[in-house]
């Protein structure tokens, strides 16, 4: 726990480690501190980014989309191994997360698995996206990983933290799949940050992430509960990873990430049917928004989770 270091020491720190550092425009200024708090600071998220091509890569990470505007990070780092600051202070890279795991974090001992989303990311660490594709086979080369290695330790040597203070996207968020492809092994990463730190490596390796499984049946009574109607709704954990899942997709809010198949989760979906092709019953009536599945496992292929029965 401690308060976020200056601008000016973050570039210089990250520079010291040897890094080659790019500053983007008026980086120092580029925040979202209008929306809350930034700090105090408790650890490094590591991100990817599903994007190709470092200019293209840098700029959306500087600027986001219409969703989500930017910063998305600290900074980027590309896979050249270049470190490119595109802003500083509260930035759109972590949003809610685990309470359990940011505890973890603070007492730096592994995380547990992530299993519910209620405490904003985005004030408590700071994030760096990681040029890749994310689809598992674009891979991380050696240049990139080292910039990594020595983001991770330049921060974590500022403020007396360990290696325990590096976790990725998928510690935090339920859905998350990032960051993840051939030479991402966190495992070894960890010691390498914790052995350029100058401390002893971790006595215990963080756990492989839980498989994600989201039940269809499950999730269609879900949907077909109005949450609004009188009495308990239904409530099931798959919803909060469906729904993180659109959240990505840009067709939900992260605001309405609440883990209740309601109108708002019901449309995300819609438009989630009728990207994949699928419309209405009738002509010209829009899709549904009642999960089925083919459309489910689109979903679930490209954001990390299976759907079972």
């Amino acid at each position: 726990m401690a308060p976020p270091m200056s601008a000016a020491t973050f570039r210089d720190r990250l520079r010291a480690e040897g890094l080659i550092v790019v500053e983007v425009g008026d980086w120092q200024n580029h925040n979202r501190n209008s929306k809350g708090p930034w700090g105090p600071v408790h650890g490094v998220m590591i991100h990817h980014t599903v994007t190709s091509g470092s200019a293209r890569t840098v700029a959306i990470c500087r600027d986001g989309h219409s969703s989500l505007p930017g910063p998305l990070c600290h900074g980027v780092i590309t896979k050249d191994g270049r470190v490119h600051l595109v802003g500083y202070g509260r930035a759109n890279h972590a949003g809610l997360g685990d309470p359990d795991v940011l505890a973890a974090v603070i007492a730096e001992r592994t995380p547990p698995a992530d299993n519910e989303a209620t405490v904003d990311g985005n004030r408590s660490f700071y994030g760096f996206e990681c040029e890749n594709l994310g689809d598992g086979e674009d891979p991380w080369p050696a240049a990139q990983r080292e910039a990594i290695v020595r983001v991770c330790a330049a921060i974590c040597r500022y403020h007396g933290w360990s290696a325990r203070s590096v976790l990725r996207h998928l510690d935090w968020q339920p859905g998350k799949i990032d960051p993840r492809g051939p030479g991402m092994d966190w495992a070894p990463l960890l010691e390498r940050v914790s052995k350029r730190i100058g401390r002893k490596p971790p006595t215990t390796t963080l756990p492989k992430p839980q498989a994600l499984k989201v039940s269809l049946s499950k999730l269609v009574k879900a949907a077909r509960t109005d949450p609004a109607a009188k009495g308990t709704p239904v409530t099931y954990a798959g919803t909060r990873i469906v729904e993180a899942a659109l959240v990505d997709e840009g067709l939900l809010s992260k605001q309405l990430l609440d883990g209740h198949y309601g109108t708002s989760t019901k449309t995300a979906m819609s438009e989630w049917q009728e990207r994949c092709g699928y419309s209405g019953r009738k002509a010209g009536q829009p899709a549904d928004g009642i999960p089925g599945p083919t459309t489910l496992a689109k979903l679930g292929k490209k954001h990390g989770f299976t759907v079972i029965a």
